[in-house]
């Protein structure tokens, strides 16, 4: 009768202990997030719950496992802490973890609250973003430290690995010369202020939003859905071009090749009333000017913004198309031609010399 009370004392007392411990702190986090709504760090904390009981219910049963006295448990006691060990470890650094996250995703979520510049914003974001990731660096490597060192020959191989340490060192940082150029590369981006997440960007040619910044890679998404991923060494290296740099608002440009006998103001009205159509145009600013000539056409620019690079692409398109239609249905003599017909030369401005001049070939007689 003893041998199966003690499994059922110590396994279910553990359960039941765990489950009732975490409900308990549940239930605390859920009433104080009620009482502070002015931050969601309470809230965000109810999601440390399910680590909460791992850490718990084996820590318990690595501390009363032996209490069990089944002879199979006796012969194994050995693994079976060494078990226990290692899943409270992993317990451990799950939960801390998840503590870490809510507290950045709590400081984030109060500053983004409280800050209307968007570009500040977004820095944020990007630091937040690369912090969380050094520290699940960080755990994710002292916990397989702790792990290993668990283990009786890892620590006897300890010392010898100390002792090597330096040699090692200058090996390894000689063969991971790139990738360490691109971890403090990542650091660099983060709290420099050079590119952050969401921000508009021009590489190698490309055009498109910034959508994920890791230790290593960036990831570019382009307006055709691309996603274009590149070592965050080449944002320190090399020149790029960024439109949300000192603000998102954006001045766009439209061409048009036109005849000389354009009606430019005309035009510059119907750019006007064009403008007040499109949702997109922010109303900051627009202009249309004659910008350069050539002895066939006239080159005819129209300025117009929008809040971002998105809303500056679809104003231009809309621009040029409007005012193409309304070149072509009110004023088709404006867009530009292309003379085909064979020119008259007359007699009289052919001098002289008949012949030399008369571009029809000769035959017959000499």
């Amino acid at each position: 009768m003893e041998t199966v009370l003690r499994p059922l004392i110590v396994i279910g007392g553990s359960v039941l202990l765990t489950l009732a411990v975490g409900w308990l702190v549940d239930r605390a986090l859920k009433r104080t997030d009620a009482r502070h709504h002015e931050t969601p760090l309470w809230g965000l904390l109810r999601r440390c719950r399910v680590p909460l009981q791992s850490v718990l219910i084996t820590a318990l049963l690595r501390g009363s496992f032996q209490e069990i006295r089944l002879r199979a448990v006796e012969h194994h006691a050995t693994g079976i802490g060494q078990l226990l060990t290692l899943v409270l470890i992993g317990s451990t650094a799950w939960l801390a973890l998840r503590i870490a996250t809510a507290v950045v995703d709590s400081s984030y979520a109060r500053y983004a609250a409280t800050t209307r510049d968007p570009a500040r914003l977004r820095r944020v974001r990007t630091q937040v973003t690369l912090i969380q990731r050094v520290v699940t660096a960080i755990v994710g490597t002292v916990a397989v430290a702790a792990m290993l060192l668990t283990f009786p020959a890892m620590r006897t191989a300890g010392t010898s690995l100390l002792a090597s340490a330096g040699l090692l060192g200058i090996v390894a940082g000689v063969a991971a010369q790139s990738t360490l150029g691109n971890l403090f590369a990542g650091l660099q981006i983060a709290f420099g202020d050079m590119v952050r997440i969401g921000d508009t960007v021009v590489v190698d040619g490309e055009w498109g939003t910034v959508e994920e910044i890791t230790l290593t890679f960036l990831a570019v998404r382009t307006w055709d859905e691309r996603r274009i991923t590149m070592p965050v060494s080449y944002f320190t290296g090399k020149p790029f071009e960024n439109w949300s740099r000192g603000g998102a608002q954006m001045s766009g440009t439209v061409f048009f090749e036109l005849d000389h006998s354009t009606p430019v103001p005309l035009m510059r009205e119907k750019l006007r009333e064009i403008l007040r159509e499109i949702p997109s145009w922010d109303g900051r600013n627009w202009s249309l000017a004659v910008t350069d000539t050539s002895p066939s056409t006239i080159q005819v620019r129209a300025v117009v913004t929008a809040k971002d690079a998105d809303d500056i692409w679809t104003v231009r398109c809309a621009v040029r198309e409007q005012l193409i239609a309304w070149l072509r249905d009110e004023h088709p003599y404006a867009l530009p031609r292309i003379s085909t017909a064979q020119a008259e030369v007359s007699k009289n401005d052919w001098g002289p010399d008949l012949y030399k001049h008369d571009p029809t070939p000769r035959t017959g007689r000499g």
